[in-house]
């Protein structure tokens, strides 16, 4: 017969000192150099000063490197209990931007805390994870297939996708749908629901074209043919391109690159980032910035394959497949592959609550790892019954 365990008869419970031995503590130094390259980068993109970048995203990243350790030390169970606290607060402050939010650069998206402007949006990436991560937790493959339960997690990424884009914010609403369709699909929903669905997206293409902002019709059109209006609409792709091209096969060298020192680069310090270490270390430096992703990624997917439980497994695969959107759009958007959406570098561009959001996904990815072993019941219990 099952009893309920103390925290020191649980036989699931990992001591402090054996969860710092099991820290990852290769992923922190691959995340840490990923953000000495963004430093570097900001330093540059200032012409050789740490103000008004590089100085205040150092100080994030350890307030954020902190918070990493501490999340990545807690139990997992812990954070399956908060989920759905933390699905319910994020939700909220999407509702307070919409009500009274701070506008820039035409964009409602921030809350102004006085010592730091935070954006729900990106808080709502992980709380998503989390709470789609505890809902399918609690079914079963065959409950997985029943169309009224599935409803439920359909509105809990409809919800905040429609509140992110009001604001607007095209990259981030399609960075929550394509997370959740992730956790949707390795949850066990079958391929032919995803197709009705991507089905009737398409059919509403035609409507929701007219539903879209002037600049938002003009990316997508730009993209279609940026040399159409190459000093207008196009000048940011055309741009990116010039500067990626002129970077060559080693660069023009640290802080000499032309194009975005002579600003002819928009927004070099956050979207485009990736474009001005392209021009001043060229392809070789691009590649090895793409190695370190890539190995960040497989230690993700590696953890997400050794958990033992169903919530961990299903955070660390959000988690780790958000990463790589944040990657894949980023730069895919520099180069002229996708529409100009807004997606920033991951710990390499500029910004401070997607620098903290990333850290403290990681520190859930770390707990994940740690804890990987630990019996999870389908009910969220902790005392080691399945």
């Amino acid at each position: 017969m099952a009893s309920r365990y103390r925290i020191g008869q649980d036989p699931d419970y990992v001591p402090l000192g054996r969860r710092l031995l099991l820290l990852n503590w290769t992923l922190v130094l691959l995340l840490t150099i990923l953000s000495c390259i963004g430093f570097a980068m900001l330093y540059s993109a200032a012409n050789g000063s740490l103000q008004p970048w590089a100085e205040r995203q150092m100080m994030r990243f350890v307030a954020g490197l902190v918070f990493m350790i501490l999340i990545a030390l807690t139990d997992v169970r812990i954070w399956l209990k908060m989920s759905y606290a933390a699905y319910v607060v994020s939700l909220i402050l999407l509702v307070a931007v919409e009500i009274k939010g701070d506008i820039g650069m035409g964009a409602q998206r921030w809350i102004n805390l006085g010592f730091f402007q935070l954006q729900p949006s990106e808080l709502m990436k992980i709380s998503l994870v989390l709470a789609l991560a505890r809902y399918f937790h609690g079914l079963t493959i065959e409950e997985t297939g029943r169309i009224p339960l599935l409803i439920p997690p359909l509105l809990m990424v409809l919800a905040p996708a429609a509140l992110v884009l009001r604001q607007p914010d095209l990259g981030t609403a399609l960075l929550l749908i394509a997370g959740g369709g992730v956790i949707f699909w390795l949850a066990g929903v079958r391929m032919w629901k995803f197709g009705v669905i991507l089905g009737g997206a398409l059919a509403a293409i035609p409507i929701g074209w007219q539903f879209l902002r002037d600049y938002q019709k003009n990316r997508v059109l730009t993209f279609l043919n940026p040399e159409n209006d190459p000093l207008g609409a196009g000048y940011h792709i055309t741009q990116s391109k010039i500067a990626l091209g002129s970077g060559g096969l080693f660069g023009k060298g640290f802080m000499l690159g032309s194009q975005s020192h002579l600003n002819f680069l928009p927004e070099k310090q956050t979207d485009f980032i990736f474009t001005m270490l392209g021009e001043e270390f060229g392809l070789v430096g691009g590649i090895a910035l793409l190695l370190l992703y890539t190995l960040v990624i497989v230690y993700g997917y590696v953890i997400a394959l050794r958990c033992a439980n169903q919530f961990g497994r299903l955070v660390a695969i959000g988690i780790t497949t958000t990463f790589f959107l944040y990657v894949f759009i980023n730069i895919a958007m520099v180069m002229g592959l996708i529409p100009v959406v807004g997606v920033p570098l991951p710990l390499v561009s500029y910004g401070g609550t997607v620098m903290m959001t990333i850290l403290v996904s990681f520190g859930l990815l770390m707990s994940i790892s740690i804890h990987r072993d630990v019996r999870i019941s389908r009910q969220g219990n902790d005392d080691g019954r399945h």
